[in-house]
């Protein structure tokens, strides 16, 4: 296996947090299949969140072997494809997760910069390496991905099989998530819902509607793509529609799906407080359940 395993560290839990377990290097610019063109070091933006990312990473925390339920999740960051909101939307979740006992991967993927397969390669060789190589195989019943905002569209495009549907054959592209949670997602890149930042980021301004077609999940659903959790606020500024199309493309293929529209919150909240974090922390929490379960 050609992983470089960066940190191994001893679990330090209290009360109310598991900490990090494993860091493992999926790639770089110049080891990946594509490239994203941009060098130098990561930016910090503050607020825990990072840009001119070049490398990408996973942030594993594990849950206890007394509670884990044999469940991982692959969490991609929002951040409009320009930078990665990496505590909100990220470490802190995968605390929440680990301490349910689901194993949470934080990804730290590269930025498109114009180049789409680039975060799409990072997302996918993720579920890959969770399924395959961590811990061995088997030694996970399941593995999904979730992501929020323009990650919520990286995950939505992983659970779609964007990859494969753009050509690419390799394993890692073939390889789909079985579960997916998408919190305010964007999904459409019409020009009436789309939000044009992530897109532009994505794909660049001056892209046709042949090109944004084909990078739009919404579109890339089929038979094979999982069943999938959706959570946004009727105020979203991401249009609600993007969260509603990916459901109804789902719904053409009777895949199960439970979609929940929040009454207010506005854009980006992710754990952080507010009204309804615990309408969604409870929905969600009952929905992986009934997964377990199945």
């Amino acid at each position: 296996m050609h992983r470089i395993l960066l940190t191994i560290a001893l679990s330090l839990l209290t009360t109310t947090m598991q900490a990090q377990d494993l860091t493992v290097k999926l790639w770089d610019n110049t080891t990946a299949p594509h490239s994203n063109g941009l060098t130098g070091p990561e930016k910090d933006e503050g607020e825990v969140r990072i840009s001119n990312v070049t490398e990408a990473a996973l942030y594993i925390y594990e849950a206890a072997e007394d509670k884990a339920t044999g469940q991982a999740i692959v969490i991609c960051p929002g951040g409009g494809y320009a930078l990665l909101a990496m505590g909100h939307e990220g470490h802190d979740f995968a605390r929440w997760f680990a301490e349910q006992g689901i194993t949470a991967a934080v990804l730290k993927y590269r930025m498109p910069n114009h180049t789409p397969q680039v975060p799409m390669e990072d997302a996918a060789e993720a579920v890959r390496y969770m399924r395959e190589e961590y811990r061995g195989c088997n030694a996970l019943k399941s593995v999904g991905i979730m992501g929020f905002s323009a990650g919520g569209h990286l995950a939505a495009s992983t659970a779609a099989g964007a990859l494969e549907a753009n050509g690419d054959k390799s394993a890692r592209a073939t390889v789909l998530p079985d579960f997916a949670i998408l919190f305010y997602p964007v999904i459409t890149g019409e020009p009436l819902h789309a939000h044009a930042g992530s897109y532009d980021n994505l794909l660049g301004a001056d892209r046709t509607q042949e090109q944004t077609d084909r990078w739009s999940p919404d579109k890339l659903v089929t038979e094979h793509t999982p069943t999938t959790f959706l959570v946004l606020s009727d105020d979203d500024g991401v249009k609600p529609v993007n969260s509603t199309r990916f459901y109804g493309a789902l719904k053409q293929y009777n895949i199960p799906a439970s979609l929940h529209i929040l009454p207010s919150g506005g854009h980006g909240w992710g754990f952080r407080d507010f009204a309804y974090k615990a309408v969604w922390q409870n929905a969600l929490s009952d929905w992986l359940k009934r997964l377990e379960n199945k």
